[in-house]
């Protein structure tokens, strides 16, 4: 009997989703993000822990980039149940320096909230980045989103977003979208290793997989993932990406070769590198 896909068995389907199966030692590479992080927010302009709603868990960071920048807002990853804003400042320097006003989001995680709960508290972070832009000296209506892995399914599901009728605010609220090794089709979670802490319901694969709810219109998304990913992850975005085109949004795809889950995002660090220019020059909209 087939689980999901062409898979029969836990085993099968954890060994293409684990996106840290094939990393070679990932605790390291994941602690010199934490250090490259404290070392950011230490050397940086920023304003920490602005708060989007009530909990705890609901806040932003924000590294001001200059009167009148454009607004960039990154959500991070760890499959919905782990990692922070905090742990994701190592991002931000190359995309001030580039001119974007960035804020990091962050969210409560799973088993403690729902799936249903982050993608209200995201779509929440970005309605608060738009309506306090000015605010914070940026730009609100050059707002850009980016995220990767759950923060690549998470700029998805904020691209789906009914703005006027949920928030009354303008339906090109965002201008643009990056989603970095994302989740598209969640089919898989109800067989997957994180289901214990997701606890994702059939309901919620349905409602909650960015393929089967493409919206009308939408600004341009840049769809990317690693090219050393896992044949899955790879097939998501490939799939996602065809389906958005499909529909006659714009967008583009890219796969940087030679990059697995976690050095696909470093590529960020990198001014130079095709991701982190095409982030830019998307931000500025220049696309």
């Amino acid at each position: 009997m087939k689980l999901y896909r062409d898979f029969a068995s836990q085993e099968e389907i954890d060994a293409h989703y684990n996106m840290l199966g094939n990393v070679a030692d990932p605790d390291a590479t994941i602690a010199a993000w934490a250090e490259r992080s404290t070392a950011v927010v230490a050397r940086l302009d920023c304003r920490l822990d602005l708060r989007y709603g009530p909990t705890l868990a609901e806040y932003c960071d924000v590294f001001p980039a200059g009167a009148g920048a454009p607004l960039h807002l990154f959500i991070h990853g760890g499959y919905w149940r782990r990692f922070s804003a905090r742990d994701h400042a190592f991002v931000v320097p190359q995309l001030v320096a580039a001119g974007l006003t960035t804020v990091t989001v962050n969210y409560a995680l799973c088993p403690t909230v729902s799936l249903d709960e982050i993608v209200r508290q995201v779509r929440a972070a970005i309605a608060w980045a738009y309506t306090r832009g000015a605010e914070l000296g940026a730009d609100p209506h050059r707002l850009t989103i980016s995220g990767h892995s759950a923060g690549g399914h998470l700029v998805a599901m904020a691209l789906a977003t009914d703005w006027p009728g949920e928030y009354g605010l303008p339906a090109d609220v965002i201008k643009g979208g990056v989603a970095i090794s994302g989740l598209y089709d969640l089919g898989f979670l109800p067989y997957c290793y994180v289901q214990p802490k997701v606890q994702a319901t059939w309901d919620q694969v349905r409602r909650l997989s960015p393929l089967w709810h493409l919206p009308a219109s939408a600004p341009p998304l840049l769809v990317a993932v690693g090219g050393d990913e896992t044949d899955e992850f790879r097939r998501q975005s490939r799939e996602f990406h065809g389906a958005w085109a499909q529909a006659g949004l714009p967008g583009s795809y890219l796969e940087p070769p030679g990059k697995h889950h976690l050095t696909v995002l470093e590529e960020l660090e990198r001014p130079e590198s095709e991701l982190c220019r095409a982030l830019v020059h998307l931000a500025h909209g220049r696309q």
